[in-house]
């Protein structure tokens, strides 16, 4: 029996499960909240600087500006002293990979902190691009 290697690889794709036929290895991860009384928790605040590549600290500290409320890192949870929903939240962390993770040149995560003659800069590992980093404000 002869086989064609196009009609192979296309045999191939179409036994692929649906996950892998996906070209995208970075997702912006999602909060994982509750609302308890008057503060809304995230569970999953390690597992999302993880994520992120990023300090927690950072991150923590990042996204309690960005929401005008106090709030306390506790463990691999945070606790914000704020009732809020799970999509601002979210808006929220795509705002820090946006800022803070994403290369503005070509748009991977292959970010790092570092420094260049004394000032902080974010630089890519994939494209050589670096930019400034913006302190929190």
């Amino acid at each position: 029996m002869e086989y064609n290697y196009v009609k192979l690889l296309d045999r191939a794709w179409e036994h692929l499960p649906e996950g892998l036929k996906s070209h995208d290895r970075f997702s912006i991860p999602q909060a994982n909240t509750f609302i308890e009384g008057n503060q809304t928790i995230i569970k999953n605040f390690s597992e999302i600087a993880d994520l992120l590549g990023r300090d927690p600290k950072h991150v923590f500290t990042f996204l309690l500006k960005e929401l005008a409320a106090p709030g306390t890192l506790d463990g691999s949870r945070v606790v914000i002293q704020r009732a809020l929903r799970k999509h601002v939240i979210d808006q929220k962390i795509e705002a820090y990979a946006v800022e803070y993770v994403l290369c503005q040149e070509c748009k991977k995560p292959d970010t790092k902190f570092t420094e260049l003659e004394g000032q902080r800069i974010i630089k890519c590992a994939a494209c050589g691009g670096w930019r400034p980093l913006r302190k929190i404000k």
